[in-house]
């Protein structure tokens, strides 16, 4: 199965992080106005398997997974261009990034829910290596966002001020056109990153941010429609934690972040930064490759 139109290759299996993974995948479909992929991806039978029963471990499996896509599919809400199938992989995150390059989807959405502890969005092994390694944008989804997932009404994207943000910036203003969606811009600018607790010694420290931020936005306005709304916004606090905790976040809200500079080109690899907005954020989070 090969595809040219835009799509979302969303992660399925039949469990809360799958659901989860399901919900925001279809929310983004209508919103962004693509095709979803649902891969529901199944190990190959070994060999002793096949020696045991040849042909029916296989066939169960297949089975199975069948079912649980076609119980997916049907739950999607009307207007979803949906399609689901079974693909067979040792290593899944390796598999799934496999087959959204095949498909060029333009975002692989999962699930957050797994053995890591990372606040709402707990990243189990798949997620985890996906993050680290893919080369296509990851939408990570918080833990039970399916129960209160809604269309996309705003994109945050957190800019830093160091170099390589471009790809960033393009994936996010791309996002927002097509939406038809207000962008945010984001600087952190928490105390353990040089920020004083005596305000009147951050003069220079906030007066920097304002000045990136303000470029940015002439730049961003630019790859926009014209009267397009963009806003800015800094966020402080004593951490990057109690920093991003401290803005407000409204249904329908989405972050993009971009990859840490110890990516490979091309690659993902979740930074510092983004990991500890990770453990208070209950919005997804789309991680973009690094220079892509």
């Amino acid at each position: 199965m090969t595809t040219s139109r835009p799509n979302l290759l969303v992660a399925y299996l039949a469990t809360p992080g799958g659901e989860d993974a399901l919900a925001l995948g279809a929310q983004l479909a209508l919103s962004l106005h693509t095709e979803l992929k649902v891969c529901l991806v199944v190990p190959p039978s070994t060999a002793a398997e096949k020696a045991a029963a040849p042909g029916d471990f296989q066939e169960i499996l297949d089975r199975q997974a069948t079912t649980w896509l076609d119980d997916a599919l049907s739950s999607l809400p009307d207007g979803v261009d949906a399609e689901g199938y079974v693909a067979e992989y040792e290593n899944t995150a390796e598999g799934l990034s496999i087959e959204a390059r095949r498909l060029n989807s333009s975002m692989i959405v999962v699930g957050g829910s797994g053995g890591g502890i990372l606040g709402r969005h707990s990243l189990g092994s798949i997620v985890t290596n996906l993050v680290h390694t893919s080369t296509t944008p990851v939408a990570v989804t918080p833990r039970g966002i399916r129960e209160v997932v809604s269309p996309v009404t705003r994109i945050t994207c957190a800019v830093g001020r160091r170099p390589g943000v471009d790809a960033l910036l393009q994936a996010a203003t791309e996002a927002c056109a097509r939406a038809d969606v207000p962008l945010r811009l984001l600087s952190l600018l928490p105390v353990d990153d040089g920020l004083s607790s005596d305000s009147s010694q951050d003069s220079d420290a906030r007066r920097a941010v304002n000045d990136h931020l303000e470029r940015t936005v002439a730049a961003v306005r630019a790859d926009l429609p014209a009267g397009h709304p963009v806003s800015t916004a800094i966020a402080t606090g004593k951490t990057v934690e109690d920093a991003a905790a401290s803005l407000e976040w409204e249904p329908g809200d989405l972050i993009y972040v971009g990859s840490s500079r110890l990516a490979q080109p091309f690659h993902l690899f979740l930074g510092s930064t983004a990991a500890k907005m990770l453990r208070v954020l209950a919005v997804p989070m789309i991680v973009v490759p690094r220079g892509a």
